[in-house]
């Protein structure tokens, strides 16, 4: 997930991600100083979670690893709390995709 800012500096506060499953409270998933790329996160989140920051695109990045329906929630990005992302909604699905049918055909040959 990318969270992209104006209006400031990135590297002039910390940002964080937060995240709220349906129906529930908001969850404090981390944050990072985009100045020096130090991390801190809340221990449930610490195996699952990665937080980022690119300064030269102003953008904040959290990646989570093992998707299983627990992680469907939104997720959100804010900046010391004051100013907060419109959130983006993760949906995961156990699902199971039908890969499509390939028939190899001889040279010249019709389906």
């Amino acid at each position: 997930l990318s969270c992209k800012y104006s209006g400031f500096n990135i590297k002039d506060t910390y940002m964080h991600w937060v995240k709220q499953r349906p129906e529930q409270g908001l969850e404090w998933i981390g944050r990072v100083d985009p100045a020096n790329g130090y991390t801190k996160y809340d221990p449930k989140f610490q195996a699952k979670a990665t937080i980022t920051a690119d300064t030269s695109s102003n953008t904040a990045y959290l990646q989570l690893s093992s998707l299983t329906s627990e992680d469907t929630a939104v997720y959100y990005c804010a900046n010391w709390f004051d100013s907060w992302g419109q959130g983006t909604t993760l949906t995961v699905s156990s699902a199971k995709t039908t890969p499509p049918s390939v028939y190899p055909l001889a040279p010249g040959s019709a389906a």
